[in-house]
């Protein structure tokens, strides 16, 4: 009865699941009918699925989401979009809804190469924060000091301000589990190998990523690479006033600004 079918699924074996045999979805629409995908997912899958789907007439497109749950909750995301670039048009009112910001990345299987790439550099960027904050504790610096050095230097990035918070206050949870970012750093290897690009910095990263998967579990938020060093160095990064830290984002002449929410004046929010 449904003309569009929108799936956010966790790993490649589920939409897999979800998608095929007699009570798949691809066996309940019928031709005319759109499936949208805001999987983080396997690339070659997602092509042969959509090859099914066009055999009976379905259209598809691939949406996977990025920005994390605490945007998901404020209806900030960013909603990434493969597939016909007519069908992109005619299903951007739905799009919009999972979304502040949707970009079309091109045919089917670019937004999934788009989403798997950020979701690479995050994880190299968490492993240099917590190597760059034991350093600086190291080295005599005050954390919230170059917590804020860093926000206006040339060395900030969107992980720097959204996660380095999570190590202060010991959650190392943006939301999202190691083994879910574990899950995206193996698709992005398998790109690598299909597209035969050298990628040895983050092969590197996805072994830290990995290990720290092996040693504190599946289940702990995907900041705990910095929680795995601070054990090795028997060095904690914990420090006051950010309990109660928060953050949202806005658009910014292009870009995404990110906007801190502390009781600590320093950010003015509260």
């Amino acid at each position: 009865m449904c003309d569009v079918v929108m799936t956010a699924l966790p790993a490649p074996p589920h939409v897999k699941q979800v998608l095929t045999g007699e009570d798949g979805v691809l066996a309940g629409l019928r031709s005319g009918g759109v499936w949208i995908d805001h999987s983080t997912t396997d690339y070659q899958q997602t092509l042969e699925l959509a090859e099914k789907a066009g055999e009976k007439g379905i259209g598809v497109l691939e949406a996977p989401v990025t920005g994390g749950m605490a945007l998901l909750k404020q209806g900030k995301m960013t909603v990434l979009v493969g597939g016909d670039k007519q069908l992109f048009q005619d299903c951007l009112p739905i799009l919009e809804q999972s979304g502040k910001k949707v970009l079309y990345m091109g045919t089917i299987g670019a937004a999934t190469v788009a989403k798997v790439v950020s979701n690479m550099i995050a994880a190299v960027n968490v492993i240099t924060m917590g190597e760059a904050l034991l350093l600086g504790k190291r080295g005599g610096v005050d954390l919230k000091s170059l917590f804020e050095a860093v926000r206006f230097s040339a060395g900030n990035t969107y992980t720097w301000e959204t996660e380095a918070p999570l190590v202060f206050n010991g959650t190392y949870d943006p939301d999202f589990t190691i083994e879910l970012h574990c899950k995206d750093l193996n698709l992005g290897y398998e790109l690598a190998r299909k597209f035969n690009v050298p990628t040895e910095l983050h092969a590197h990263a996805e072994q830290i990523y990995n290990r720290a998967r092996v040693k504190l579990g599946d289940d702990v938020g995907s900041t705990s690479p910095a929680r795995m060093l601070e054990e090795d160095l028997n060095e904690s990064l914990q420090i006051d006033d950010f309990e109660d830290w928060t953050y949202t984002i806005e658009h910014v002449e292009g870009s995404m600004a990110v906007l801190q929410t502390t009781k600590d004046k320093i950010y003015g929010q509260k």
